[in-house]
Formats: structure tokens, C-alpha cells, sequence
């Protein structure tokens, strides 16, 4: 998927003594979209904006070790074990002295004519790591700017992890002028390192450039465009964060403390085998306990009180991307924890006040958003026509950012419909929800519409779903037990083999998937952890159908 950003120049920073001022880019093929302000929480936001680098940098797939210095090194001890053995024989000593001369001499000039040969083999190696298709993608951090807020978006090398930076403006101070949309920002590593000069005495000024939509034609060259060939599995992961986090969660507050306790276990241990996984133990009105396996250090958070009113334990992996959390610690005043379930997707979010953070992880680390499941197939689902699925977007435009129950009250529309619409927008990258403050924003991924068909058929399922719709091959029961819940008993028929498949499915007031099961091998298997099988799809499509 090609992706066409064009920059009025590059991101600048200037500093001295007494202020920083920092211009940001925009993307000028974009609507405008500008921001301008001081910022009055000046270590917070360091700390903050640090951490969303962090996210960007990560990468914890594994790397083979680079043993070409070692290889160098044991050949040099080769050749002088070798002299040594040789040096002993004193009927050869001058004779060994001489070659070994000869030997340096022609060792230099080989190695000098080499050398030019070795340093452009690495670095192409090096490239070759680094810009794989698979291993290096890079795109500039999404940028937003709401009446109430202006937030950046990112995602991690190895597509694994989500941070979102969400910053209010109590954060800033004279603010002078600012339009809402959403834009890609120019951003470098070194403006990386300029943010690391933060500094309470020091003001800072900071700027989402509007002069950069205002420059002609003629000075067409000081553009510095960029075309970035992105896989459809970066811009399907970014959807797919926005899906989970419509989803059901078992939610509890961690105490700042609690967490730099997670991280020195993390850092004083390294596990050498499996399980590599936290055990949550939840129960009501009672400390959380987090066991760290496989050496089972429990940890009991005193100042953590699990407030659910049912028994759990969840276990989560990939807890090494955690340590994204490090910097957040002294400037949090609590850790929101949102855990869809064990192996599936959890949500961290710091709450720094007038900002907040958050770090979406997906079930583990090699298992990326892409691939972590389906979660906009157990998002709400409800069957709404194209005219209300406007009608609710323009809706939600006017005012930027709005929960559903009041987006509800206000077009009159019952909330299943608005969730439907609002679910299906989610999917397309127009809209994302905003789990810290429970509602949805405005937020256009692309300054295009995304190939919604394309990216959502990544894999079968779904696509085998509808084909069962087609071949009328399937057959479904339906239970009201109340609370707006949905029970589905469904029979699915294969064409091919004529067998079949049963089907059980609980969906709520709400639309949400919530439990489901089918004696289909990829459910057995895998049970909910990447998504729900065709024949589960197919159920529930059906039952949309009436």
C-alpha cells in the first residue's frame, strides 16, 4: 500500500539557554491541520514523548548474533598459536622471522586492498537488515488535533505494540491558534534527542507549522516529498487496535510503585525457558497478585484492590515491552490496566494528569496486531445502511469527539445502531476510540480512503463466512435470556464434505462477541485467540440477516 506524504521542509528545533522552540512538518497533502503553544508541563511531556520513541524503536524479534569479530579474532589466534609452535625450533628461528616479515607485508597490502571490499559488505548487510519488508518499516507518527485535545499515534517496529500520547491543553500554555484533523509529522531521531533538553526553566515552544500549507507552487522544491510502500498488515494492524478497544475488558488501577516492581523483576531476571508470561490473580476486594513465571515470584500489590465482582486469573505475554513503561513511572499518578483475556491483547494506560499514555500490546510479541486476531469481527456488528452510517459519521464530525450513549441521545438513535456504525468507521480508519475517556474521536488514518475490503479479507474466514451465506448453508436458533443478551445456536454445512459444524454463541446488549465456541479444529486449536472461525462468522451473520 503506497503511502505519498509531502513536507514543507523538515521538522526544526532551535535551542538555547533560556527556550526551545519546535516546528513540526506537516504533511501538506493533507487538510490543514496546525497547532501552536507553550508548553507549561515541561517534564511530563519529555518523559511522555519519550516513551512514544521508545514504542517506535522497539523491535524484540529475534536477531542472529553477529559473529564476524569473533571469526576475525580466532583466525588472528590461529596464526599465532601456529608462530608460537613454529617460533620453538631454533633451527628455524631466522628463517621464520624472515617470512614472518614477508607475511605482515603482503597481510597490510591485502588487507588494504579488502578493505573497501568489507566495509561495503557490511554495510549491505546492514541495509539489508534493516530494510526488509518484513523486519523495517517506518511512518511518521499520526498527529491529531481535537478541540480538546491533540494526541500522536505510533506503532512499533515489529508491529506488536500501539502507544498513544494524548495530551490536553492544560498542558500548554498561550495557545494561539489551532485547526482539528489529523496529519503525518515529519520526525527524526535527532528530534529525539532535542526533547531529551526539556527543561522546566527553559520554555518550549511548540508548533504544528500552518506555513506549511501556505507556501506556492513556485518554491516547489523546498518540499521534501516521501512515497513509503507500506504492507497492508501496518495499516490493518493500526484498525485493529481501534477494534479491541471497543471490546469487553477486565479492568483494575495499578499504583505506580507496583509497576516499577514489575520492571525490576523483569530486569533482574532473564528467563531461559518457558512460560515467559504474567499470571494475574485477581479477586474481589482483595490485592492484586501478579506472578512472573517460570520462576513463580509473586508479587502482591497492596496498594492495587481489584474492584470486579468476579474471581480471575489472566495470564499475559510479552512482558518485556513493559519496560516502554520506565520513563512514566515518577510523573504517574496511576496505571489503568484493560485486559481483553489470557493470550489475548492487554492496554496500559498512564494517567499523567492533563496527558495520558497509552500502550496497547498485542497477545504476545511475535504475534503482531495483524496477525493477533480478528477483533473487528467481535466488535459490534449490528446491520446498519449506508445513509445512517453517514448520517452518524457527520454527526460525530461536528463536535470531533462524543461517547456513544450521548451520540445516542442526540440523533435519537437506539445505541446498538450507533456502535454498528461507529464499529464499521472504526474498521475503515476514519474513526478510533478513545479508551481513556470512553468515546470515539475523529481520526482519518489516510487522506484516502483505505481498501476497507482489501485490508478486512487478510485472511479467509470471513470471506468463507459469507460464501456459506450464499450457499444457504447455514441454520440458526435464537434465545433472549434478557439483559439484551443474544444466545445462537447455529448449524454450519460444508459444501465439499457435507459436515457439520455446531455452533454456540452469547453476544450482548452492545453487539459485542463475547463467548463463542465450534467443534471446527481451528477452535479446538486456538479457541478465541486469533478471532472467530468461519462457521462462528457465518452465525452470526445469519442472525444480522433475521
Amino acid at each position: 500500500m503506497l503511502f505519498n506524504y509531502k513536507y514543507s521542509g523538515s521538522t526544526s528545533v532551535e535551542s538555547n539557554s533560556s527556550s526551545t522552540n519546535m516546528s513540526f512538518a506537516p504533511d501538506t497533502l493533507r487538510e490543514p491541520t496546525f497547532f501552536r503553544g507553550t508548553l507549561a508541563k515541561n517534564i511530563p511531556f519529555r518523559e511522555a514523548i519519550s516513551a512514544l520513541h521508545d514504542v517506535v524503536v522497539s523491535d524484540l524479534r529475534w536477531k542472529p548474533k553477529d559473529r564476524e569479530e569473533y571469526k576475525a579474532w580466532a583466525a588472528q589466534q590461529e596464526q599465532l598459536y601456529l608462530e608460537t609452535i613454529q617460533s620453538q625450533k631454533s633451527a628455524n628461528e631466522e628463517k621464520i622471522k624472515e617470512v614472518r616479515a614477508k607475511l605482515n607485508v603482503l597481510n597490510d597490502q591485502s588487507n588494504a586492498i579488502m578493505a573497501p571490499y568489507y566495509t561495503a559488505r557490511r554495510k549491505y548487510f546492514d541495509y539489508i537488515y534493516k530494510k526488509d519488508r518484513d523486519a523495517w518499516f517506518v511512518l511518521d507518527p499520526v498527529i491529531t488535533v481535537h478541540p480538546d485535545e491533540i494526541f500522536y499515534e505510533c506503532f512499533s517496529q515489529d508491529e506488536s505494540t500501539y502507544g498513544r500520547l494524548g495530551c490536553s491543553y492544560e498542558v500548554f500554555k498561550n495557545i494561539n491558534e489551532f485547526e482539528c484533523g489529523t496529519t503525518n509529522i515529519d520526525y527524526s531521531d535527532a528530534l529525539y534527542k532535542e526533547f531529551q533538553k526539556i527543561r522546566d526553566y527553559k520554555e518550549t515552544d511548540f508548533v504544528v507549522d500552518p506555513s506549511g500549507f501556505e507556501v506556492t507552487t513556485e518554491n516547489e522544491d523546498t518540499y521534501k516529498e516521501l512515497k513509503i510502500d507500506l504492507p497492508d498488515s501496518w495499516v490493518r494492524g493500526f484498525l485493529q487496535v481501534s477494534s479491541a478497544m471497543t471490546l469487553d475488558t477486565t479492568e483494575f488501577n495499578l499504583h505506580p510503585l507496583d509497576v516499577y516492581n514489575f520492571l525490576f523483576i523483569l530486569k533482574r531476571f532473564k528467563e531461559k525457558k518457558g512460560p515467559r508470561s504474567i499470571r494475574f490473580k485477581l479477586k474481589p476486594g482483595a490485592p492484586i497478585k501478579a506472578v512472573f513465571e517460570p520462576w513463580n515470584y509473586e508479587i502482591v500489590c497492596d496498594r492495587s484492590i481489584y474492584p470486579g465482582n468476579e474471581e480471575k486469573e489472566i495470564r499475559i505475554w510479552g512482558r518485556r515491552r513493559l519496560l516502554i513503561l520506565e520513563r512514566l513511572i515518577p510523573v504517574t499518578k496511576t496505571f489503568k490496566v484493560r485486559l481483553l483475556g489470557t493470550g489475548l491483547p492487554s492496554f496500559f494506560i498512564a494517567d499523567l494528569g492533563n496527558m495520558s499514555f497509552t500502550l496497547g500490546l498485542s497477545g504476545w510479541t511475535k504475534n503482531d496486531w495483524s496477525r493477533a486476531g480478528n477483533f473487528d469481527l467481535m466488535a459490534p456488528r449490528a446491520e446498519v445502511d449506508l445513509f445512517t452510517k453517514n448520517k452518524v459519521f457527520q454527526s460525530l464530525k461536528e463536535d470531533w469527539r462524543m461517547s456513544a450513549d450521548d451520540l445516542s441521545k442526540k440523533m435519537k438513535l437506539d445505541k446498538a445502531i450507533i456502535t454498528g456504525a461507529l464499529s464499521a468507521y472504526t474498521q475503515a480508519g476514519s474513526v478510533m476510540y478513545d479508551m481513556n475517556k470512553d468515546m470515539y474521536r475523529v481520526r482519518e488514518l489516510s487522506r484516502e480512503p483505505l481498501p476497507f475490503e482489501k485490508l478486512r479479507f487478510s485472511n479467509e474466514r470471513e470471506q468463507l463466512a459469507n460464501e456459506y451465506l450464499k450457499d444457504e448453508a447455514v441454520k440458526v436458533e435464537v434465545e433472549y435470556p434478557g439483559d439484551g443478551v443474544k444466545k445462537l445456536k447455529g448449524v454450519v454445512e460444508s459444501r465439499s464434505n457435507r459436515k457439520k459444524f455446531n455452533t454456540e454463541l452469547v453476544i450482548d446488549g452492545d453487539q459485542r462477541l463475547v463467548k463463542a465456541n465450534c467443534n471446527c479444529r481451528f477452535i479446538q486449536k486456538n479457541k478465541l485467540f486469533k478471532g472467530p472461525c468461519e462457521h462462528i462468522l457465518a452465525t452470526r451473520l445469519k442472525s444480522n440477516q433475521g
